[in-house]
């Protein structure tokens, strides 16, 4: 399998050679995005890693066409993600690293969505622009200029993944957690979805604990140790999900590092609660 994360000296060095040693040539996306401020592209313009394509989380990793019962960040299809991976210049055998300014909260979504559609080599910039700017690396202003158009040909399925109609049974028969803070696990405040709650017999793990002060990863020996102590089992797959599917790419991400394999639930809490038929239950977990 192909790194999951890179350093910002390797990128950096990567940049400078015009490829990874051990990938491809490099392309760089720039996924700023947060809950309470969506539209990265001004803090993009204001200073970027040179090179790196502004994506816009909510439309080009998300297809917000589809009705409320698939969530506030439904997958796009197959067809619109490849355009505009396009779009973004990859071609087959690049390495594409993707970074945010909030820990990788928003650029795991990227991380995940590719890799789901077969695209093997995706990494992440460890500790986001961060890392980058700690270790004294100049950004750029402005918009980054269009590369030319590219040829990469993406198919979904290459990760395990969980639908709504999965998740119930998962649940009971597996490990499902739940990458949410823990007051909405609970049930104790829902800001933005139809109910409050988590799905029954699901387990609480924020997604904030994957990650060191720094935004860096937590190594994967402690990532596997946090996982086994929620109940994760060698060689048996972890469900993950959060409030629409962003946040639960990171738990994958940390899933992934500590060795287990992580299977999605795309729709999230936003699918989940927005079908009146479907069960929720409040309070702490009952582990």
């Amino acid at each position: 399998m192909a790194a999951i994360l890179t350093t910002a000296e390797e990128l950096h060095d990567a940049l400078a050679t015009g490829r990874y040693d051990d990938g491809g040539p490099v392309r760089l996306l720039d996924v700023r995005w947060r809950l309470d401020r969506p539209d990265g592209r001004p803090d993009y313009r204001s200073g970027h890693i040179p090179g790196a394509l502004y994506v816009a989380l909510n439309h080009d990793l998300a297809d917000h066409d589809a009705p409320v019962t698939e969530g506030r960040h439904p997958l796009p299809s197959i067809d619109d993600l490849q355009a505009t991976a396009r779009r973004w210049g990859i071609d087959p055998g690049d390495t594409v690293v993707v970074y945010d300014d909030a820990k990788n909260m928003a650029s795991a979504r990227a991380w995940w969505l590719l890799r789901y559609a077969g695209f093997a080599d995706v990494r992440l910039l460890d500790g986001a622009l961060r890392a980058w700017t700690d270790a004294g690396h100049r950004l750029e202003e402005g918009d980054a200029e269009a590369p030319a158009p590219g040829s990469i040909e993406l198919s979904y399925g290459a990760l395990p993944s969980l639908a709504l109609e999965d998740v119930a049974g998962f649940a009971v028969d597996g490990l499902l957690l739940d990458a949410r803070a823990g007051e909405r696990y609970r049930g104790e405040t829902e800001p933005i979805d139809p109910r409050a709650g988590h799905v029954p017999g699901a387990v609480s793990a924020p997604t904030t604990e994957n990650v060191s002060d720094d935004g860096r990863f937590r190594s994967p020996d402690d990532l596997r140790s946090r996982f086994r102590m929620l109940g994760a089992r060698e060689g048996a797959s972890v469900g993950v999900y959060c409030g629409s599917g962003v946040t639960a790419a990171h738990q994958a991400v940390a899933l992934s590092l500590a060795g287990f394999e992580p299977r999605l639930f795309p729709g999230s809490w936003s699918q989940w609660s927005n079908h009146p038929e479907l069960p929720v239950a409040t309070g702490p977990d009952p582990r």
